[in-house]
């Protein structure tokens, strides 16, 4: 894991433009598209690297202030053509040479705005020294987050758009169920300046029962793709916190995501598609990259085949052509790291350099579909999942990214306006509280930071129910 941690973070620090603090959806294959969700995952990168010694913190904070500079100077505004987002919220890709939206077809991102506020919102947390440029930095992110209009996102219903265009308006689709869209709710209902109405929870939760049941020995809130059980906990540490719903399902979100990941370890080892090489140690659908939209003869039977797609297996629906992504196991270490190192040791092992390389492992490989001796693998990594490798074996190891995001009053806020106890919330002390006379995040009496791999708390079950 100290290896994998090491690469993965490189690629945040190599992809990263030290000027602007833009990171590409893809590095290192030349483009010019820059992802507004990896650039949250980058800036959560940054404090994991001063905490595991891989850069200075002054590297760190320099980089982290130009970016929230960047961002904060960008345009903001309802043009087509010349706005890198608008109403606080940012466009879901941007060009990385100007900053402005990358093309017409690209919306304006709630969620792809909220993974850039959890990363904005550590480093408020995490840059927390009465410096010049650490103040900055708390007074900058203050700022970026207070400025999203999560109202204006938000439709008769109470339910968040998912995005927005100035060609079309609102997108026809929200965010309701349980999916990555938890963190926007949880942001939203956090927000000092444009918060959403408590009962926005309770539309989001709209159709929890419908998705709650039994899937491959597992009882749990379906969501097909890995990643959905995966970004929101990558900032927030769900152990013992629940909300209403959970309480009355007696279960907490972290212990649904744990369910989650048994159960897709238990369909790889059923492996009702027959796909190659699938078993307890070789697993892991989510949101990937794919061989492409192709027909082949595989085993005797035409199998078809996707490129980029949201693969999955719940009782939702089941999208699975054979390939594997390595960051479904990563990034689900701290959920159940007894299924999931022997799953990352299994793969290294078995495939080596051809899915291991310069920045860990590549974003998915297929052994099904063959060409002779070889079989296809991907040469790209992507920010959106090279984040949930990097941040949660360091909350596995460490716990760093939840204690820090556990400082912030707005998480902390947003989470009690949700109705969520128990746990840590009533425990912690925030290291920060709002200071109304600068309108910004003042430091307080610093927190504890967790030990590096200090103990995880009890050991987790073999066989979870």
């Amino acid at each position: 894991m100290n290896d994998l941690e090491r690469r993965t973070f490189r690629w945040f620090w190599d992809a990263g433009d030290p000027k602007t603090g833009l990171v590409p959806d893809r590095y290192p294959s030349p483009q010019t598209l820059s992802s507004v969700a990896s650039i949250g995952f980058g800036l959560t990168a940054y404090g994991i690297g001063v905490s595991r010694g891989y850069v200075t913190r002054t590297q760190a904070a320099t980089r982290t202030l130009a970016t929230l500079r960047y961002l904060m100077d960008g345009p903001q505004n309802g043009t087509a053509d010349g706005a890198m987002g608008y109403q606080g919220f940012y466009y879901h890709f941007l060009n990385k040479d100007t900053g402005l939206r990358f093309s017409h077809d690209i919306e304006l991102s709630s969620i792809d705005t909220a993974l850039l506020m959890q990363g904005v919102l550590f480093s408020q947390s995490f840059f927390d020294r009465d410096t010049p440029q650490e103040t900055e930095i708390r007074t900058l992110a203050d700022q970026l987050y207070k400025r999203v209009n999560w109202q204006w996102m938000t439709r008769p219903d109470n339910r968040l758009s998912m995005g927005w265009s100035p060609e079309h308006g609102f997108i026809p689709s929200y965010w309701e169920g349980y999916s990555e869209g938890m963190m926007a709710y949880i942001l939203g209902l956090g927000s000092p300046t444009h918060a959403l109405a408590p009962t926005s929870w309770q539309a989001w939760l709209a159709t929890n029962n419908q998705r709650w049941g039994d899937y491959y020995g597992q009882t749990f809130l379906n969501f097909a793709p890995l990643f959905g059980h995966q970004y929101t906990h990558a900032w927030i540490d769900f152990r013992g916190v629940r909300d209403a719903w959970a309480r009355e399902k007696q279960i907490d979100y972290f212990e649904n995501s744990r369910r989650a990941v048994y159960a897709q370890q238990a369909y790889a080892i059923a492996n009702p598609g027959k796909w190659h090489d699938y078993s307890a140690t070789m697993w892991g659908l989510t949101a990937c990259d794919g061989p492409g939209d192709v027909t082949r003869q595989i085993d005797g039977q035409s199998r078809h085949f996707l490129s980029y797609s949201a693969r999955g297996a719940g009782r939702d629906y089941t999208q699975d052509d054979g390939t594997v992504a390595p960051t479904a196991a990563a990034g689900s270490i701290a959920f159940a790291p007894e299924i999931v190192l022997p799953t990352l040791r299994n793969m290294k092992n078995r495939y080596g350099q051809n899915i291991y390389g310069q920045y860990g492992f590549v974003d998915a490989f297929n052994p099904s579909f063959r060409n002779g001796q070889t079989f296809w693998t991907d040469r790209e990594y992507l920010g959106i999942d090279q984040g949930p490798i990097l941040l949660m074996i360091e909350n596995w190891r460490s716990g760093l990214v939840w204690a820090v995001m556990k400082r912030n009053p707005y998480i902390r806020a947003g989470l009690e306006r949700a109705g969520f106890e128990g746990g840590w919330l009533p425990a912690v002390a925030t290291a920060a509280t709002p200071d109304t006379r600068t309108s910004q995040l003042a430091p307080a009496a610093p927190a504890a930071a967790p030990a590096p791999d200090a103990a995880r708390g009890p050991a987790a079950p073999a066989n979870p129910s």
